[in-house]
């Protein structure tokens, strides 16, 4: 199996330095792009909340609703 491990690794790392530039590009592009979906998606499900399940996560229809009208691309993880 140490042998398979290493061949896998080899050819990986050919395929990546045929592109890097437009690759490691595209991939984060996308990588990007599902974020925003993802952080536009659960600022939706938020907004859905009761209030009893805000009360249980600790959060206020204020907090929510601050939230829930950031832009899509307003990432607090990436500050």
């Amino acid at each position: 199996m140490k042998g398979q491990h290493g061949f896998i690794g080899t050819s990986h790392q050919a395929r990546f330095d045929a592109m890097p530039h437009q690759e490691s590009w595209f991939a984060a592009a996308w990588h990007r792009i599902r974020r925003w979906e993802q952080l536009a998606y659960e600022r939706e499900q938020l907004a859905r909340m009761s209030d009893a399940m805000l009360k249980d996560i600790g959060l206020s229809r204020a907090d929510v609703m601050e939230e829930s009208e950031r832009h899509f691309w307003e990432d607090p993880m990436t500050k």
